[in-house]
């Protein structure tokens, strides 16, 4: 609810404190005294359109300031939270709002720095204005529906729609990007057949171009290769080699075996035997050269169908490689890439019938939450119908005809609350027609259509504040005092404000303020507020009822209504 409210040189107001209480609380006064300035400066701090003409002449801006209290379980710390405003929701909410006569408007929460379209989002849950040209929430048809839910006890319900409904998007947006992953796969499956199938006959190994590549250069040098072989053989052949060696072996044999020589000292014996020694194993190393020899030359052919094959080979591999965008070593992982790729096809083909299943499955429980909440919203929409016709009657309405028009949801449109939008809409005059509540309903009419949907949704709805404006204009007598009823029930357990020109809506109040209009020492036209107490409050009654010559027969008037109130 609103606590207080501070204006400064706003209009003809130059510096204006209100404490606000619980209950109903209304304002009167002289005709032009400023009662709708002071709505328009709560207005602006509730996030309304600013104009430099509002600051007042001779100063330099217009600061209003309001403070709420609310509830630690109140919806506005989240909106806060999600905004990043530092709160203590055990504490006091502060808005303020400065115009400058030369500079843009600013606007604060909690004194830190917002924009202006925060401070209106802020201030629809915390005050509703009801008036002639205005009636708040009641009058914008995008919040019918939560009117009517609230009204009808359809929370549970609605949270269970919209896990439903948020269940039923999941399982429809995977059968969507899997039916696009499929669309895709279709589209490349054949060509990724084709490939696997190519590559398949063809069978690269990882590996093999290296192998291959190596094996090819070996065989394009097989002649020359084999060339040396033939030449290397010849020389060990030669009969001359194996006899000069035999010669110088028996040579060393007959050094060695000369008589004594072992006994001899110096390096002779020495020299004579490692002679020996080295002709022998000439002798044994050249036979088994020319048997090496041997060998090498029956391996080192020259097969020139081996060459084809192997460049046959290459050959294919490297076409494939280019063919595939891929460079012939990766070959065999391009291949197995291409498997993998056609197997993950084949599976997305077969799971799309099953992510239809459970999309399917996912909007029929939707659909039966949804349908079972629509069956609740016609029932207890025809309940609210007649409780607001009962409200309309004695409000000198009884002619309006209300009710609740449901229109289906448009393909696309998010069926979190199920699967209709409503709107309230009212007949004014038999046989006219039924219309919106803003488009059919005259100025005084609208503010006692809102005051009268207000009763009949007492119950529903977070906002701690509410502003009636001129709601009895045009009525008395007994209308009047059915506001003045419905004005004082309304407050029993929220803050009401009625700004009223009724002796019979201002009597039925807790309390009441008077807004006059003074001239400063300076000749400047200032608004003042006074809070009344008992006997001022009979004056001004007295007054409302007879005129600026309050009468003794209008004071017993005053005093009757508010004894009766």
């Amino acid at each position: 609810m609103l606590n207080a409210l501070s204006i400064r040189s706003f209009v003809l107001i130059d510096r204006l404190d209100l404490e606000a209480s619980t209950g109903f609380t209304a304002l009167t006064g002289e005709t032009g005294a400023g009662k709708s300035i002071i709505l328009d400066a709560l207005g602006l701090v509730l996030g309304a359109s600013a104009d430099r003409k509002q600051v007042r002449a001779g100063t330099d801006k217009a600061t209003i300031r309001a403070e709420f209290s609310v509830a630690p379980d109140h919806p506005i710390w989240s909106l806060l939270e999600e905004n990043a405003i530092d709160f203590d929701p055990g504490e006091t909410l502060c808005l303020r709002r400065t115009i400058s006569a030369t500079g843009p408007s600013r606007a604060f929460v909690n004194e830190q720095p917002v924009a202006a379209a925060l401070l209106a989002t802020l201030g629809e849950s915390l005050v509703e204005i009801h008036g002639q040209h205005s009636a708040s929430q009641l009058m914008r048809p995008a919040t019918h529906l939560d009117l009517l839910d609230a009204f009808a006890g359809l929370t549970g319900d609605l949270h269970r729609c919209g896990e439903l409904w948020a269940k039923y998007e999941t399982a429809r947006q995977a059968r969507i990007d899997l039916e696009q992953t499929v669309q895709t796969a279709t589209e490349k499956r054949e060509w990724l057949s084709f490939a696997v199938e190519e590559l398949t006959k063809l069978g690269p190994e990882e590996g093999e171009v290296e192998t291959l590549t190596a094996q090819r250069s070996v065989l394009l040098q097989s002649e020359r290769i084999r060339d040396s072989v033939d030449e290397a053989a010849k020389a060990l052949s030669e009969p001359k080699l194996e006899e000069c060696l035999a010669t110088a072996s028996r040579a060393g044999e007959r050094i060695v075996r000369v008589p004594g020589l072992e006994l001899l000292e110096g390096e002779l014996p020495e020299s004579a035997a490692a002679m020996a020694e080295a002709v022998e194993r000439a002798l044994i190393e050249l036979a088994e050269s020319q048997s090496l020899v041997k060998d090498l030359a029956r391996h080192a052919r020259h097969d020139s169908s081996q060459l084809e094959a192997v460049e046959s080979r290459l050959f294919a591999l490297r076409a494939a490689a280019r063919k595939y965008d891929c460079l012939p070593e990766l070959l065999a992982e391009t291949f197995a890439s291409y498997q993998a790729q056609l197997a993950l096809c084949e599976a997305e083909t077969e799971s799309l019938s099953e992510a239809a299943a459970k999309e399917a499955e996912a909007k029929r429980a939707w659909q039966a939450q949804a349908e079972r909440i629509s069956a609740k919203r016609r029932k207890q929409a025809d309940h609210l119908a007649k409780a607001v016709m009962t409200e309309l009657k004695p409000l000198q309405l009884g002619r309006v005809k209300f009710r609740v028009a449901f229109r289906d949801l448009l393909d696309g449109e998010s069926g979190s609350k199920g699967l209709e939008r409503a709107e309230f809409e009212v007949e004014t005059n038999s046989g006219t027609g039924f219309g919106p509540l803003k488009t059919i309903a005259s100025g005084g009419e609208l503010a006692r259509l809102s005051l009268a949907l207000k009763c009949a949704l007492s119950q529903c709805g977070e906002t701690g504040t509410l502003i009636f404006d001129e709601a009895d204009q045009g009525v008395g007598g007994a209308v009047a005092a059915a506001i003045g009823e419905r004005l004082d029930a309304l407050a029993v357990d929220r803050q009401v404000f009625a700004v009223t020109h009724s002796p019979q809506v201002a009597s039925a109040a807790a309390r009441q303020w008077r807004i006059m209009k003074e001239t400063g020492g300076d000749g400047q036209t200032v608004s003042r507020v006074a809070q009344l107490d008992d006997g001022q409050r009979l004056e001004e009654i007295a007054r409302m009822l007879s005129g600026s010559s309050i009468t003794n027969e209008a004071r017993a008037a005053a005093l009757k209504l508010l004894e009766a109130a």
